[in-house]
C-alpha cells in the first residue's frame, strides 16, 4: 500500500480528514471514528490541543493509530514549544515511525482552558519547516550533526485562501514554499473561485494543495463560521440553501450535498481535499461518495 507521501508524489487525488484527540487516555471513541474512515481517506490529521484546549499528545496517538493500520499527520504548533523542543519532538516522532506533520502557529492560550499558560511562538511555521528539512540533512538548526538522521519527514503547513489580505497571505505562503514545505492544507473554503484566485496569485510548483472543507450541519453553523472564524466566508446563497432544508435532518442533508459539490469542484484544481467534519465524521464516506472522488 503506497504511503500518503507516495500518493501525492504519484499525482493521485488524496483525501485527508481530521480527528481531535481527547483530554485523557481513553482513545476508544477516536478509534471508532477512525474505523469509519478506513479505506476512504489516505491519512488522518491529529490535532494538537486544538483551540488551546489541552489534550493528549497527537504523536502518541499517531503511534497507536499506526499499530491499527492508519497513517496519521501530526499537527505541531509553535504555541507550546521553543526550537529545541520542536526539533526534539520531530526526532522522537520519527523514531516511533511517525513521519507526516503539518506545522502551524496554533491558537493562543488565552482562548483555551489554560488561559494563564505562557505562549512560546519561538519559530514561525516557515522556520519550523526549515528546521525539519535540516534534520533530514543530518544536522540541527545550529548546524550540529545528528547521531542518526531521520529517514524522512514529510512536512506540510496551513494556508488561508480567504484571508482578508491576499497579498500578505501569498507572501507568507511563499516563505513556507521556500523553506521546503511539501503540502499545504487550506482553511475551509465554500467558494472555489476564492481558492482559484489564491492559486493564480501563488502559482505553486512542486507542492500539493489540499482544499479544506467543513461540512455544514445547519444554517446557524454557517452564520457562526462567518462571524467567528477568520478567513472563512460562507456565501449568502449557501446559507439560504441550508435554510431550505426541512428541520435538522434536512439541513444536514443540504450540508452534505454542498460539501460534496465543493469537494468535486476543488479536486479539479487541487491535489486533493482535507475534510474537517467536527464531530460528524460518520458522514465523510457519504460526502466523498457523492462528490465522485471516492466510490
Amino acid at each position: 500500500m503506497p504511503s500518503f507521501e507516495e500518493k501525492i508524489a504519484s499525482g493521485l487525488t488524496v483525501v485527508t480528514a481530521e480527528l481531535t484527540p481527547p483530554k485523557g487516555v481513553d482513545l476508544s471513541g477516536l478509534f471508532v471514528k477512525a474505523e469509519s474512515l478506513r479505506g476512504c481517506v489516505d491519512a488522518i490529521n491529529l490535532t494538537e490541543s486544538a483551540r488551546a484546549l489541552m489534550a493528549i499528545a497527537p504523536t502518541a496517538v499517531a503511534r497507536l493509530m499506526l499499530d491499527r493500520g492508519f497513517e496519521s499527520i501530526v499537527q505541531m504548533t509553535a504555541r507550546d514549544r521553543n526550537r529545541i523542543a520542536i526539533q526534539a519532538d520531530l526526532l522522537g516522532a520519527a523514531a516511533l515511525g511517525v513521519h507526516n506533520f503539518v506545522v502551524m502557529g496554533g491558537d493562543p492560550p488565552t482562548i483555551g482552558d489554560h488561559p494563564e499558560a505562557k505562549p512560546v511562538f519561538d519559530l514561525t511555521a516557515s522556520q519550523m519547516v526549515a528546521a525539519a528539512r535540516e534534520l533530514t540533512l543530518g544536522r540541527d538548526m545550529s548546524g550540529k550533526p545528528l547521531h542518526g538522521t531521520p529517514p524522512r519527514l514529510f512536512v506540510g503547513a496551513t494556508v488561508n485562501p480567504g484571508a482578508t489580505d491576499l497579498r500578505a497571505e501569498v507572501v507568507n505562503t511563499q516563505r513556507k514554499l521556500d523553506a521546503g514545505v511539501r503540502f499545504l492544507q487550506t482553511q475551509a473554503i465554500y467558494d472555489v473561485e476564492i481558492l482559484q484566485t489564491f492559486l493564480d496569485a501563488l502559482k505553486p510548483v512542486g507542492v500539493a494543495i489540499l482544499a479544506g472543507v467543513i461540512p455544514l450541519k445547519s444554517a446557524k453553523m454557517a452564520l457562526w463560521l462567518n462571524e467567528k472564524v477568520p478567513g472563512i466566508s460562507v456565501p449568502l446563497a449557501l446559507i439560504r440553501e441550508m435554510e431550505q432544508g426541512s428541520g435538522t435532518q434536512g439541513e444536514l442533508e443540504k450540508g452534505i450535498e454542498i460539501a460534496a459539490r465543493t469537494i468535486a469542484a476543488a479536486a479539479r484544481i487541487c491535489a486533493g481535499v482535507h475534510v474537517m467534519a467536527i464531530g460528524a465524521e460518520a458522514h465523510i464516506p457519504t460526502i466523498l461518495s457523492k462528490s465522485g472522488i471516492r466510490s
